[in-house]
């Protein structure tokens, strides 16, 4: 790509220079690279611009205020909002490589993450090549890509998405955050099939209320962010949005247990449920939970509504391995670890186990610091409603007080249920698997698949299935 095209965005273009892709991250940046200086909340980017000219960048992306750190000589580009013309800027620089694919993103505040497994391994299952960017993994046809490609910023995803057009890939997966939205990291897509789970409250630290949160993921439903819209309806937030975009005259779908106006899919059962839309369909599905039933139909739901021939036979078994999300590691005791980490997404885990826990349902779980406080003793009152013992614990304090958040959880819980309160995660994992019974199910809840508890200033191994298997096999040696 040619510097001065830029133009043609409405940019100001200082000199020319042949450009071969984009980083925000001077130490990423590689020779021919246009390196875009983005100002932060503590310091502008573009500070960064002589050491990224060092590595090779061939001009910068910056504006006003970042122009004044550009060497001398080097061309750049100004823009008022940075941040916002990222993702078209290093679309053009890639090729626009999301124009050669069919592409597929799940919002929510539940299930963004199994949701877009179920949709990927209902791809597969049919032949295409797959790209699968979510907060688990960043995926090619089932391999891991290059672990600085993992942060989905906009140059990084449409590097990642050339890189998959490369690679011959036909489909991308993509979970979308509200804060991912809100910042306009994915533009410019513009998705094949848009899916949303459900709506419950979280990261109210960042959007400030509930309405406000809900109009953020809205956001991936408009006309230039997506093709075609599918949504859970038996979500009361679902159901809001599914009538303001049909409403409006957009291409919609509703999925639910609830019959309704207009085109959608009816779900009928359970682990083996069928779907019934413009035809019927038998699924089944290996992973527990009611929820996740609204998962799977929800994702088969997608790629009906995609249009790829043969998905009767793909989503007939929507079984996919994913990583901390009810992931059993053991029987007896029943070990589970799960990524649930509000108050809503607990009470479906903890439902779904206590319906067929013959001994006693163990929750560990704590509340991550620096992030939505208002939900902790909400929290804390849901696992003691649904659990027989809680262990409380940390999950990542950040740079709160542990003890602090501990007690605002134990809040909620005091005098409903038997408390253990151990604040070293590793040390109540164990504990809470060494002395459970053989009929118990012991759910480790908030972390999922993550490996990195951050305490402070300290960034600390902690693997929860890790901990956990160590402890079966020292009980298993008892």
């Amino acid at each position: 790509m040619k510097l001065r095209s830029l133009a043609a965005l409405g940019l100001t273009v200082m000199g020319d220079a042949d450009i071969t892709g984009v980083a925000a991250d001077n130490r990423a940046v590689t020779p021919g690279d246009l390196f875009a200086g983005v100002p932060g909340d503590h310091v502008h980017g573009a500070r960064f611009a002589s050491d990224a000219v060092g590595r090779g960048a061939a001009a910068v992306l910056t504006d006003d205020a970042g122009a004044e750190h550009v060497p001398a000589g080097t061309p750049f580009v100004i823009a008022p909002d940075v941040q916002g013309v990222l993702g078209r800027v290093a679309a053009l620089a890639y090729g626009e490589p999301a124009k050669r694919l069919r592409s597929f993103a799940v919002t929510g505040t539940n299930g963004k993450t199994t949701t877009a497994y179920m949709v990927e391994h209902i791809l597969a299952r049919l032949g295409s090549i797959t790209g699968l960017v979510g907060t688990v993994a960043l995926q090619i046809a089932g391999e891991d890509v290059p672990a600085r490609l993992t942060t989905p910023q906009p140059a990084d995803l449409q590097r990642f998405l050339a890189t998959l057009v490369e690679a011959g890939g036909t489909d991308l997966v993509m979970e979308v955050s509200s804060h991912a939205l809100a910042q306009r990291r994915t533009d410019p897509i513009r998705y094949t099939v848009a899916g949303f789970t459900n709506l419950t409250q979280d990261h109210l630290d960042y959007h400030g209320t509930l309405d406000e949160y809900f109009e953020a993921k809205a956001l991936l439903f408009a006309e230039d962010k997506c093709e075609r819209a599918v949504i859970w309806t038996d979500d009361e937030y679902g159901f809001r949005l599914w009538a303001r975009l049909a409403s409006k005259g957009r291409p919609v779908a509703w999925v639910g247990r609830t019959d309704r106006d207009g085109r959608g899919w009816l779900v009928q059962g359970s682990r083996n449920f069928t779907l019934t839309g413009d035809a019927k369909y038998s699924c089944h599905i290996g992973l527990p939970g009611e929820f996740n039933i609204a998962n799977a139909a929800l994702a088969a739901a997608m790629v009906l509504e995609s249009g790829i021939p043969g998905a009767a036979e793909a989503i007939a078994d929507i079984t996919p391995m994913v990583p901390g999300r009810m992931e059993v590691l053991s029987e007896h005791p029943r070990v589970i670890v799960d990524f649930a980490h509000n108050a809503d997404a607990l009470e479906k885990v903890i439902s779904s186990l206590r319906n067929d826990t013959s001994g006693r349902l163990i929750t560990l779980t704590g509340s991550a610091g620096d992030r939505d406080a208002l939900k902790r003793p909400i929290m804390g009152r849901v696992v003691a409603d649904g659990s027989d013992v809680f262990y409380l614990t940390d999950d990542d304090p950040h740079s709160e007080d542990p003890a602090k958040i501990r007690a605002e959880v134990r809040a909620g819980a005091e005098g409903r249920v038997e408390i253990r309160e151990i604040g070293d995660r590793a040390e109540a994992i164990r504990h809470a698997i060494l002395t459970a019974r053989h009929d118990d199910t012991v759910l480790l809840a908030g972390r999922g698949h993550e490996t990195i508890q951050e305490v402070g200033s300290d960034l600390i191994e902690l693997d929860d299935r890790v901990v956990a298997r160590e402890a079966l096999a020292r009980r298993d040696r008892a």
